[in-house]
C-alpha cells in the first residue's frame, strides 16, 4: 500500500478530550486531522507524537470580496505560524468561510466571472504564502446538497479548475470523496481525472457520512484504482462511527488495505 491512512480527530472518540483522541489515533497507526486550531491546546498536542495530516487553514474570510480576501490572508499566515507547532504539513481551505454548523458565513446562489478571477488570484497568493513556508494549502470541495448549502466553488469540477489554473506546488485539492458522491458521482474517473493536483484524499460513505461499509461507496475499487494510479499521499477518514470508533477504523483500513 504505497498512501498513508490518516483519520480525524474531530469525528472519532468525541467522548475523550482531543489530545486523547490524538494520542488513540496514533497508537493505532493513523495520522491525524483536526479542524478549528484555535479551540485547541496545540503544544499538548505535539507532545502525543502523532503526525498531523492536516488542519484548518483559515479563521475567517473569502477569496473573492475586499475584506474578505484581507481576513483569508491574514488569518492564513496566523494558520501557518499554528502549524508549526504541530508540524502540519497541508492547511484546508473552502471557497467560503464557515460557520460552526458548516454553513456559509456569505451563501451565493451562484458566482460571477469576475468572482473566478479575483478567488484565482487570491489562492494564487495563498500558494505564494504556502509554498515559501514549506507548507501546502488545499481546497476542499464540499457539497450543497446536505451538508453546506449556499457554499460557493464547492464541486470538486469547481475547485480542480481554480487548483489547476493556479498550477503552484503551494495550493493543492482536498479531495473529499464523501462530498463528491453527493454532488457528481463518477468517483474512480474523477479520481483519474484530478490525481495530478491532490494533495490529500478524504472519505466517508454515503448516505450517513460514516465509515466504509455502510452505505453506497465501493471504497475498495476507489483502493485499487489509487494503487494503480500510484498515489503515495494521505488518505484522510472525515467519518462519524456508525456505533464503535475501533470498528470504524478497522473498517477504514480493510477497505484501503490493497
Amino acid at each position: 500500500m504505497g498512501f498513508r491512512l490518516a483519520a480525524s480527530a474531530e469525528m472519532l472518540y468525541v467522548d475523550l478530550p482531543v489530545a486523547d483522541r490524538v494520542r488513540r489515533l496514533h497508537e493505532l497507526g493513523f495520522e491525524v486531522e483536526i479542524w478549528d486550531w484555535r479551540s485547541k491546546d496545540l503544544e499538548s498536542l505535539a507532545a502525543t507524537g502523532a503526525t498531523f495530516s492536516s488542519m484548518t487553514g483559515y479563521l475567517r474570510g473569502d477569496p473573492t470580496t475586499d475584506e474578505g480576501i484581507a481576513e483569508l490572508l491574514s488569518t492564513a499566515e496566523e494558520s501557518l505560524r499554528a502549524a508549526d507547532i504541530i508540524d502540519s504539513p497541508r492547511l484546508n481551505l473552502h471557497g467560503t468561510g464557515l460557520d460552526p454548523d458548516g454553513m456559509p458565513v456569505h451563501p451565493r446562489s451562484s458566482v460571477e466571472g469576475e468572482d473566478w478571477l479575483r478567488a484565482r488570484e487570491t489562492l494564487a497568493r495563498l500558494a505564494d504564502l504556502g509554498r515559501r513556508s514549506g507548507r501546502v494549502f488545499t481546497l476542499e470541495n464540499l457539497n450543497t446538497a446536505v451538508d453546506h448549502p449556499g457554499t460557493p466553488f464547492a464541486r470538486a469540477a469547481d475547485t480542480l479548475a481554480l487548483v489547476r489554473s493556479v498550477d503552484d506546488p503551494g495550493l493543492r485539492l482536498n479531495l473529499d470523496l464523501y462530498h463528491a458522491q453527493i454532488g457528481e458521482g463518477n468517483l474512480i474517473e474523477l479520481v483519474r481525472s484530478a490525481l495530478p493536483w491532490v494533495g490529500e484524499i478524504q472519505v466517508a460513505d454515503v448516505p450517513g457520512r460514516c465509515e466504509p461499509g455502510t452505505g453506497e461507496i465501493r471504497y475498495e475499487a476507489i483502493a485499487a484504482e489509487l494503487g494503480v494510479l500510484g498515489y503515495t499521499g494521505v488518505v484522510g477518514l472525515e467519518a462519524w462511527a456508525r456505533s464503535d470508533p475501533d470498528a470504524a477504523l478497522a473498517a477504514f483500513r480493510a477497505a484501503f488495505t490493497v
